[in-house]
């Protein structure tokens, strides 16, 4: 199945949703937005919290989004900041993309858009579990 990608349409809802963050303490809102097997776009953004270690980032309200409405694959990311310029995930939240997109998930970064087995080489999967 071949899928075409609106980057645009991407880069659109992440930028929407960067602007419902709720980042008080960082002041640096996040909002990421990604392409489903099923043609759904999920997104999520980030929720900071006056205990640093229980924010939330912006990945895991996209991940929360793609389970609660159905599943499915991610096919291609976009992750934004304020501006609305690119941002690289950390890596906790590659391997959050990774769990739920697999090798060949495409992520938009400032150098283009790399699959995730260039943005997180050798990374540990579910196939690992096998």
């Amino acid at each position: 199945m071949s899928t075409v990608i609106d980057w645009d349409v991407l880069h659109a809802q992440a930028k929407h949703i960067m602007t419902m963050a709720y980042a008080p303490y960082s002041h640096y809102p996040v909002g990421v937005a990604a392409l489903v097997d099923d043609g759904r776009i999920v997104a999520g953004c980030n929720v900071e919290n006056a205990s640093y270690g229980m924010t939330l980032c912006a990945e895991c309200g996209m991940v929360s989004d793609l389970i609660s409405s159905g599943g499915g694959k991610l096919i291609a990311v976009v992750c934004v900041d304020s501006a609305g310029a690119f941002l690289s995930p950390c890596g906790r939240c590659r391997q959050l993309i990774f769990e739920h997109g697999g090798p060949h998930c495409l992520l938009m970064t400032p150098a283009g858009a790399l699959p995730m087995s260039d943005i997180l080489p050798w990374a540990f999967g579910p196939d690992h579990l096998s």
